[in-house]
């Protein structure tokens, strides 16, 4: 899917073409994002920028996704775009552009804001499951490499099952942010076919042995994401990690 096996993780606003340049030397897959692609997320983003909280809010989204795709085309990084949608036609057409950059389309189940949740985008989509395989298969048939962005700890939600149902929709990857609870990484291993990113903490060699050992093919690296000495240090662990696996 990437190598090195580790990522950017996507951080609300920040996450561009250029931070995806500056990651480049120390991972294989970069997560852009994350971008509201309909009327009914992009009015929510708005409320969220009125608290202080950063969003890319361009005129045209998925214009947008290809400006940033096309900025990458000559840095040796696997892109992936985050985005967040309450409706299938904007996923389709994201889709289509990540397709043609080689890119990986990744649906946001993710985001906590009340705000996002009531509009049915980030993770309410855990608890309607359905909506959520509608979404990767419209992503899946607009040609793109798909990844669903999950987190664990949400009431009522059995992550790992609905991890097995994205990924018979079509999701070639799930990428999980552990929060607390890292030994659901396992549980998700366990229960699909797919390749598997862990994110939340990953610092050092302790905490990329701790995922990588738990069954996830890869980590993500969120909130140091633009410090170099935290992804020299990630990317190392993790080469070392394979090797004595191999070995």
């Amino acid at each position: 899917m990437f190598a090195p096996r580790v990522a950017v993780a996507s951080l609300s606003g920040e996450s561009d073409a250029d931070w995806a340049r500056t990651a480049s030397e120390h991972v294989g897959a970069a997560f852009l994002g994350g971008i509201a692609l309909d009327e009914a997320t992009r009015d929510t983003a708005r409320q969220l920028v009125s608290r202080e909280r950063n969003e890319f809010l361009p005129d045209d989204p998925v214009a947008f996704v290809d400006e940033q795709l096309a900025a990458l085309a000559d840095v040796p990084v696997r892109p992936a775009v985050n985005v967040r949608s309450a409706t299938l036609p904007p996923i389709r057409e994201a889709a289509a552009v990540c397709s043609r950059h080689d890119a990986i389309l990744e649906l946001n189940a993710h985001c906590r804001q009340e705000e996002m949740c009531a509009v049915g985008a980030g993770q309410s989509l855990l608890r309607n499951p359905d909506r959520l395989r509608r979404q990767v298969r419209t992503a899946t048939d607009g040609g793109a490499t798909v990844s669903v962005k999950v987190r664990t700890e949400v009431p009522g939600v059995n992550l790992p099952e609905v991890a097995r149902q994205v990924v018979a929709a079509g999701a070639e990857i799930v990428h999980i942010d552990a929060m607390d609870s890292e030994h659901v990484v396992a549980d998700v291993a366990d229960a699909t076919d797919c390749f598997l990113v862990a994110n939340n903490g990953v610092r050092d060699e302790a905490t990329v042995a701790e995922y990588l050992d738990y069954g996830a093919d890869a980590v993500s690296v969120g909130r140091p994401s633009d410090d170099t000495e935290v992804l020299s240090r990630v990317r190392r662990a993790t080469d070392e990690w394979f090797a004595e696996v191999v070995a």
